[in-house]
């Protein structure tokens, strides 16, 4: 988290964060705890090795430890990031990845849940944007539910924020203004920032206050 703490901007603060479902290092544990039990059953039973092999046989149970404890290092470090402004993914132990997509280019998000899934609370999510990269994929994401209606949420408040920007004066309209004003309030529509609702509601004001 302190990680994630020095990535956000000036006034920017963080409403949710998750990481992948425990479930998805189940495949590890079981290849994992497959060796180790291979390993003891050779060594102990003397299958192949003998006294004093024996012991080298048992130090081999640091292979299959070692890897768990490295892929359960790489999990804990691995978080899903939602803020006022933007979906942060951050990644690595030592060499950092740290990818966002901002909530303004946001256009759907699509959430998929197995009866497994729902049973122990976790799903997948695509962010569908705007932005080249187009998809952003999160696999085996815990609390999904709660991430997708934290996100949108966000966006909301974000989209309320940019209508009350692009609308805001000190006391009264400049009728040579006007025009620009429409326009920008027309690109946020067309951008999906705000809804077509809030569009003719900000269109309405606008006109009300130039009588």
């Amino acid at each position: 988290m302190n990680y994630v703490a020095k990535l956000l901007a000036q006034g920017e603060r963080i409403a949710f964060v998750t990481r992948r479902h425990w479930i998805s290092l189940f495949p590890t544990i079981i290849v994992d705890l497959a060796v180790a039990i291979v390993i003891i059953a050779l060594s102990v039973g003397g299958f192949f090795l003998s006294p004093p092999f024996t012991l080298f046989g048992l130090l081999l149970l640091l292979a299959p430890a070692g890897h768990f404890l490295l892929r359960l290092t790489v999990w804990l470090n691995e978080q899903y990031v939602i803020t006022n402004r933007r979906v942060m993914e951050v990644k690595g132990v030592v060499h950092k990845y740290v990818s966002d997509s901002s909530l303004e280019k946001v256009n759907d998000v699509v959430m998929e849940q197995s009866a497994a899934g729902r049973l122990l609370d976790y799903g997948n999510i695509r962010i569908i944007t705007g932005s080249d990269v187009g998809v952003n994929a999160f696999r085996f994401i815990a609390h999904p539910i709660r991430f997708k209606v934290a996100m949108l949420d966000q966006k909301s408040s974000l989209s309320h924020s940019f209508a009350r920007q692009a609308t805001r004066e000190d006391d009264t309209v400049v009728p040579e203004g006007v025009p620009e004003m429409m326009d920008r309030l027309q690109d946020l529509k067309e951008r999906g920032v705000i809804t077509d609702e809030e569009y003719e509601r900000e269109i309405k004001q606008l006109l009300e206050r130039m009588e």
